[in-house]
């Protein structure tokens, strides 16, 4: 079967009319096939209905489901080439059938196939130069400000001062359909950008320049006519977690259900078979049920997520796929079965696949069929994959025989001065030395002249109008009806709509531990709140004491149910990558994805207000009425569902979770400010006043005031003039103390009371309504316009981050210098001249034996390790090696004292006795994940472990000479000064791996370093040089045990002895590796009976061998031949041996090594504090977002209440412009939580585990630099807040103002919320905690419901409890005290004295007895009384008094020291002992028993079995 991309267009149609031919030859053998159902009288048989039916009879049989998975075996391994000569027997019709249907050759139903190759020529990206930049700063921040009136003027010059570089230049290539191309580079080499401009994906480069021809189309033709054809696969595998991998796979094959389907097959028929028959052929048919997962959820493994990616790409049918670092995070095994998956699908679908990958096996390499090798963004080879070796030998490079292909390639760009590759004698100097010398000689060499020849031959096969009429047709027969002609969907958008709907709801499902919270906070806050305004006055009579509280109630369950859609930023950008990766493989319009939100998540929504609604009407007895009820309930759920469409639009609308959280943040307080209750619509000053307008809180709390008010006559609960002298008054000449009261009345009107306290009116309740759907409405769409603009989250190259005053002059090419020798390691570690034999002797050995670790596991016990033995000897480095899950790490963890579940049994000796006190500080444990401080430098990381770790008698200067040392030894030392940052946006892969070994070298361990998988996750060549290092170690002395992850041959013959564990940590050997691996090899080959080929890598022989590998299988028990054979009786008497002659030995137990810390408590403060004092001052961004989100919200509520006057309302003024400001120090602490769980976490992966510093110092220093900077951001919201609103500015005053609100205030905020921080798992918990306990404190200080109305039980406990009570009184007290009251017109209360009566002589007795004044007290009628005198007065009925300043200053201490001891006892608790409350109260378990994983991972997927190729190719 020949293939039709390597034919010329004409012969491309001859070719398919040959296969139709083909499929016709065999259609008698279709009908013979045995239970083939022979066709009725009159049924139309044609071919596809046959195939159609035999494609479900193969999913549905399980003799052939078993033949299809042999076919996907078979087909892994086979290139191209290969395939065109593949054939499957002519009588088997089956298979033959099947790869006809997937290869799209059925012209009986005139369907086209979009097949396209891709070809390009002088290829050339140019982005940002970003190789090295200055490190953020506070500084930085601010000369950053400063130079805005350059940039701008720059702006106008047209002048761009933006230094641009090639990222890559001049590359040429061809990859025709079928065809798979294997790119190759060290990270920085440019192999990403490669994918993403041959796929479409250019948003992030400055400029494209070069040819390209998709089989004779232009790039711009065909990315805006065809983008679906071509996909970028990121290597995230991006999925929602919460949803099965049935649902995932579902979704993507209805978003590409094609509207002409052979055989017309329905569309469920389509997606069942199609889904069947892929995840049949990649092993995914057991985890339909299980969730994907991710990092965090449970789920898949990650190999079955990487073929979740494969299957969801191929649904696609594109013809171009571009997979970028493909097997990032797999180990060697489950990287070759995914590398093969990826090649089965370009072998049956006749795509094209362009893959990166970074550290790839030989077996891997075979299976391409051509490489390209970049250099710096060089290219300086493309070709075939098998010419690539040759090509570069013939250069003068040697290739060892067991250095891999793609190892060769990569280590052929490492810088010369750097180059681990031997030169053939004579080609020292013929040889090139630098990416453009490499270049220069590619493009000079016939290679490069035969692929320009090609690159014309390809263009002359694919005429541009062919193509263009074949993928049109192609086009035009996918698109289903409603398609626009040039959309590049293909479904229509309400298809889309409703499918994203379907998604909803699964997601919905899926995550029902978020939905319980979510209405578990409704019910909660609903009975707090009902229980709160419980009876505010009896069903029968309401009086006008419960006005104000009824109002406060109405505002607070109003702002909660707004408030709590917050959420939905964190969700929309926990989304964003799932959504836009969909887009990017035309799925569907991101629109759709936001229109679906709107019902999917109405039930719950809906579900949360109804209770809420219940809960906080009929318990504090509002209107006992149905319709004002249903009224209260609507207006609730409108204003919910507007608020959070404002939120989703924030984030659409921004790049980055900070700032939308920031917006997010000031938004709530202005829609907070501007409700109308805080700030009622008569006090609003005309500057801001219009905003109201825009507020849909304002339009929903009118409603709800006026639906409350509206026609309820209020009891009066206080007549003025009353009491004493009073009591036979008539009321006529009585006024009650009520605003909207009419002299000479008992009862007060409600619709007057909300007239004239709020400008509210009855008449307006509908039409607000109306108004915030029309909101709601306006939201949406803004929502859903925006969103099709929505931008990935910003990604870019490594870029290294240099302090102000140490940017190099060079380049970051040369950046890393060489690592130290054998001889310079020696020296530097043990001293010039030192007889080296003599220091290995003297150093202790480590032995364990007959070790056991068992741990408890769903209700029973698993043993993770048995009978280990073993043993390590100076100057020896040790490898550790296994499957995944066959107890690496675990052992290494065991044997480092780094275990603190399950029980461990068996012997851990040194020097043949018992571990010694000062064990753990004698050793270095360098972690898999390379866990450092972002904001620290390289030099500035080092010094903070050397300062702490080394022993207290050594000099400071010592330490730090000694730190050099390292530096020089690592090869640092051009980036010392550089500080660690981000992946990406600091040092890279490997410069992280060198300080992680340099943090541990520099705490001088005397017996052994522990590595756990050093070389994971880093290219070839990285890997080399930090085993180089490892081994130069090793010869100076120092100890070494490693795990590894199946390394290539030329690592792995760097190792002297090996330890190989099977699953169920069982050994399988313990021994010396030998020169070229022979002494492991004589033992394998000894049980094995195969022998390892010259060209075998051993690592990976050995795996097969015990049936660890991916292409394993394997009869015998390996670990039973490994305790019966002589080796192990070897090294079992070798340990025993050891035992023996080393106990005479004494053993050096310094007693300064015995302590837990090498530096006293003091030292320890002292650095920690002078580290976090870097941290904050290098996160500028932290800082910006601090500031500005503080000081806005402060300049906002200071201009909103500017010129306070000395009003009644004045006062009420000042008070609720108090609780705005406890608004403020919620979202600093929000902020803070996030940026303190950064170094927590990387406490307790690295710090804790050795014995760095106490866990409590950087507790409390954490907690004492964020309070310096809230005290500084305190400042100036008092500047900005205090003055603006012209409060009391008598010294005493508004000096302890600032006191308490500057000063003591961030104190406390900052140990409450660093508090509940170490207290929870989490940030998102740690924030669902804080808002649930700062709104009951809001709550309960006595602002919205004043302490004589509060039920007995809040009134006595949670009123004097909330420490917001005191902090208001404290706040409050200085701003109004002694200031005048002069009441406005409206605040009188105005009555008539009795006849012959004047103003003054009817009030003297009130007066003398209440205080307040008389603006006419010479008239005999209407009379204007002043309630107050002083506006201390006026906030007396919420509890604040003056002269209690003092008394809530000593309160706030109390809480202060409350916040620290409970954030210091809570971590202890939860986070140093491990005991959770969860774990406590986690009452499911005790009902439903333990959680079983719904299936086993399957690592066999392409292990090919005996017989595969017999089913495939079955004789006659």
């Amino acid at each position: 079967m020949s293939s039709s991309e390597s034919l010329s267009i004409g012969d491309k149609h001859s070719h398919y009319k040959k296969d139709e031919e083909d499929v016709r030859s065999y259609t008698e053998s279709a009908k013979s096939f045995d239970g083939y159902p022979e066709p009725q009288p009159g049924e139309n048989m044609d071919i596809d209905t046959q195939l159609s039916r035999q494609l479900s009879k193969i999913l549905s049989s399980e003799k052939d489901v078993e033949r299809l998975e042999a076919l996907s075996r078979v087909i892994s391994t086979k290139t191209k080439k290969e395939m065109d000569a593949f054939e499957v027997n002519d009588l088997d019709f089956d298979l033959r059938a099947l790869l006809n249907y997937l290869r799209s050759r059925q012209l009986e139903q005139g369907i086209e196939p979009g097949d396209s190759g891709v070809a390009f020529k002088n290829l050339t990206a140019v982005g940002i130069d970003a190789s090295a930049a200055y490190g953020p700063s506070v500084e930085e921040m601010v000369r950053n400000f400063t130079n805005i009136p350059h940039r701008i003027l720059n702006k106008f010059r047209k002048t761009n001062d933006t230094p641009m570089r090639n990222i890559i230049q001049n590359c040429t290539g061809i990859i025709e359909s079928g065809e798979m191309l294997f790119v190759v580079g060290r990270p920085g080499a440019g192999c990403s950008t490669l994918l993403k401009t041959i796929s479409g994906e250019t948003s992030e480069l400055q400029e494209i320049n070069g040819e390209f021809s998709y089989d004779g189309l232009d790039q711009h033709e065909m990315m805006s006519n065809y983008k679906g054809y071509v996909i970028y696969v990121p290597e995230l595998d991006n999925h929602f977690p919460k949803i099965t991998v049935k649902e995932t796979i579902d979704f993507a094959l209805k978003c590409k259900t094609p509207k002409t389907r052979i055989d017309n097959m329905s569309q469920k028929e389509y997606v069942d078979n199609l889904r069947d028959l892929w995840c049949t052929v990649f092993g995914l048919r057991h985890t339909y049920a299980t969730k994907v997962g991710n990092d965090f959820v449970r789920g898949v493994s990650g190999g079955e997520r990487k073929r979740v990616s494969l299957v969801e790409a191929q649904a696609m049918s594109a013809s171009i796929y571009s997979w970028d670092n493909a097997t990032r995070g797999l180990d060697a095994s489950t990287a070759l079965e995914f590398a093969q998956a990826i090649r089965t699908a370009t072998n049956m679908m006749n795509n094209s696949a362009i893959v990166a990958i970074y550290q790839a096996g030989e077996n891997i390499y075979e299976l391409f069929d051509k490489t390209t090798v970049l250099y710096n963004g060089k290219q300086i080879y493309f070709g075939p994959a098998d010419e690539a070796v040759a090509y570069f030998q013939r250069m003068g490079w040697v290739k060892p025989d067991r250095m891999t292909s793609a190892e060769f390639l990569t280590s052929v760009t490492v810088d010369f001065e750097n180059r681990t590759l031997e030169i053939v004698p004579g080609y020292e100097n013929k040889v090139p030395r630098s990416g453009a010398e490499f270049e220069k000689m590619w493009l000079e060499s016939p290679e490069y002249q035969e692929l320009l020849d090609q690159y014309d031959d390809y263009q002359a096969r694919h005429p541009a109008n062919e193509t263009r009429d074949r993928l049109a047709v192609a086009k035009e027969q996918r698109a289903q009806a409603g398609v626009r002609h040039k959309s590049q969907f293909t479904v229509s958008y309400w298809s889309q709509v409703r499918y994203c709907m379907q998604r909803g709801f699964q997601r919905v499902k899926g995550d029902a531990t978020y939905t319980k919270v979510y209405l578990s906070s409704f019910l909660i806050k609903g009975l707090v709140i009902g229980s709160m305004f419980h009876r505010i006055d009896d069903k029968s009579q309401s009086t006008t004491s419960g006005a104000y509280s009824r109002g406060g109630l109405l505002f607070y369950v109003l702002l909660f149910a707004a408030v709590t859609s917050l959420a939905e930023i964190s969700n929309s950008f926990a989304n964003r990558p799932i959504v836009v990766k969909h887009r990017s493989y035309s799925m569907y319009h991101i629109s759709a994805e936001a229109l679906q939100e709107i019902i999917t998540e109405i039930p719950t929504k809906f579900l949360a207000i109804v209770m809420l609604a219940l809960l906080t009407y009929w318990m504090p007895y509002l209107k006992y009425e149905a319709g004002p009820f249903f009224q209260y309930f609507l207006y609730l759920f409108t204003v919910q569902q507007c608020t959070s469409f404002i939120f989703k639009l924030v984030a659409t609308t921004t790049t980055d979770g900070t700032t939308a959280h920031a917006i997010g943040g000031l938004w709530v307080l202005m829609l907070c400010v501007y409700t109308g209750f805080v700030l009622p619509v008569g006090s609003m000053h005309h500057w801001i006043k219009w905003f109201h307008f825009l507020n849909p809180l304002n339009y929903g709390f009118e409603s709800l005031m006026a639906t409350e008010f509206h026609g309820r006559q209020m009891l009066c609960s206080q007549l003025i003039p009353s009491g004493r002298g009073y009591e036979n008054v008539d009321i006529a000449n009585q006024v009650c103390n009520a605003v909207g009261a009419v002299k000479g009345q008992l009862y007060v009107s409600g619709d007057k009371y909300i007239d004239h306290s709020y400008h509210f009116a009855y008449k307006h309740a509908w039409r607000n309504w109306g108004v915030n759907v029309v909101w709601t409405f306006g939201y949406i769409v803004a929502n859903v316009a925006l969103s099709e603009y929505m931008k990935p989250v910003s990604a870019g190259g490594d870029l290294l981050l240099y302090k102000r005053g140490h940017m190099p002059t060079f380049g970051t090419e040369n950046a890393d210098a060489k690592t130290a020798t054998r001889e310079e390691m020696m020296e530097a570690l043990n001293g010039p001249n030192v007889d080296l034999k003599a220091v290995i002797e003297a150093k202790d050995v480590y032995t364990w034996n007959h070790l056991d670790y068992v741990i408890p596991y769903d209700g029973a016990t698993r043993q993770l390790l048995s009978d280990v033995f073993g043993y390590v000897k100076p100057g020896k480095m040790t490898a550790l090696m296994g499957e995944s899950g066959a107890g690496k790490t675990t052992l290494l963890n065991v044997l480092a004292q780094r275990i603190n579940m399950g029980t461990i049994t068996g012997d851990m000796l040194v020097n043949g006795k018992s571990l010694p006190a000062s064990f753990n500080r004698s050793c270095g444990y360098v972690a898999q994940a390379d866990n450092h401080m972002a904001e620290l430098s390289v030099r500035e990381s080092l010094r903070f472990a050397a300062l702490l770790r080394q022993p207290q008698s050594t000099p400071v200067e010592e330490k730090l000479e000694y730190v050099e040392k390292i530096i020089l030894l690592l090869g640092m030392q051009n980036y010392a000064e550089a500080l660690v940052g981000q992946t990406g946006r600091g040092l890279n892969v490997e410069q992280r791996k060198k300080l992680s070994i340099g943090v541990e070298l520099v705490a001088k361990p005397s017996l052994l370093l522990f590595l756990d998988e050093p070389t994971s996750g880093l290219d070839s060549q990285s890997a080399w040089s930090i085993v180089q290092f490892m081994r130069a170690l090793a010869d100076s002395g120092q100890s070494i045990l490693c795990t590894i992850h199946q390394p290539s041959a030329t690592l792995f013959e760097v190792f002297d002895r090996l330890l190989l564990l099977k699953k169920g940590g069982k050994m399988v050997y313990f021994g010396d590796i030998g020169p070229h691996s022979s002494t492991l090899l004589s033992y394998f080959e000894r049980q094995s009976g195969i022998k390892c080929g010259k060209s075998e890598n051993p690592a990976e022989y050995i795996l097969n061998c015990i049936g660890a590998g991916a292409t394993a299988s394997v009869e015998a028990d390996w670990h039973d031949l490994w305790l019966e054979s002589p080796e192990c009786a070897f090294e079992r008497a070798a340990v025993d041996e050891l035992h023996e002659k080393l106990m005479s030995r004494t053993t050096a137990d310094d007693p300064e090594l015995a302590g837990k810390f090498a530096a006293p408590y003091s030292t320890q403060i002292r650095i920690v504090l002078h580290r976090t004092f870097l941290q904050f001052w290098r996160s500028p961004i932290y800082i910006r977002a601090k500031f500005t989100e503080a000081v806005t919200c402060a300049l906002f509520v200071g201009l909103s209440y500017v010129g306070v006057n000395h009003s009644i309302g004045g006062a009420t003024e000042a008070f609720s412009s108090c609780f705005m400001l406890l608004l403020i120090a919620l979202a600093m602490i929000n902020q803070l939580c996030v940026f303190a769980f950064e170094s927590r976490e990387l406490y307790e992966v690295r710090e804790a585990a050795s014995n760095t510093f106490h866990w409590s110092a950087l507790l409390l220093c954490h907690c004492w630099v964020e309070t310096s900077w809230s005290i500084a951001t305190q400042f100036l919201c008092y500047l900005f807040y205090y003055w603006p609103a012209q409060f009391n500015g008598r010294a005493a005053e508004a000096g302890f103002f600032f006191f308490f609100y500057v000063l003591i205030f961030p104190i406390y905020f900052v140990s409450y919320g660093l508090w509940l921080l170490y207290l929870s798992p989490d940030v998102p918990s740690a924030n669902m905690i804080n808002s649930n306990l700062f709104a009951a404190m809001l709550l309960f200080c006595g602002i919205l419901q004043p302490k004589e109305k509060m039920p007995g039980f809040w009134r006595a406990l949670m009123y004097q409890v909330s420490p917001f009570t005191y902090v208001v009184q404290a706040l409050v007290g200085p701003v109004v005290h002694n200031k005048k009251v002069i009441c406005n017109h409206n605040e009188f209360n105005v009555f008539d004295p009795p006849a012959d009566q004047t103003c003054a002589s009817y009030m003297t007795t009130f007066i003398e007895d209440h205080g307040g004044y008389l603006k006419n007290p010479n008239a005999t009628s209407d009379c204007h009384y002043c309630l107050y005198d002083l506006q201390d007065e006026v906030v007396l009925q919420y509890n604040v008094k003056f002269h209690q300043r003092w008394r809530n200053f000593g309160f706030m201490w109390a809480y202060i020291i409350f916040n620290y001891c409970a954030m210091l006892i809570c971590y202890y608790v939860m986070r140093v002992k491990v005991w959770s409350l969860k774990s406590v109260l986690d009452f499911k378990k005790w009902f439903n028993g333990p959680k079983k994983d719904r299936h086993e991972k399957d690592s066999t997927i392409f292990q090919q079995k005996a017989g595969d190729t017999a089913k495939v190719q079955k004789s006659a």
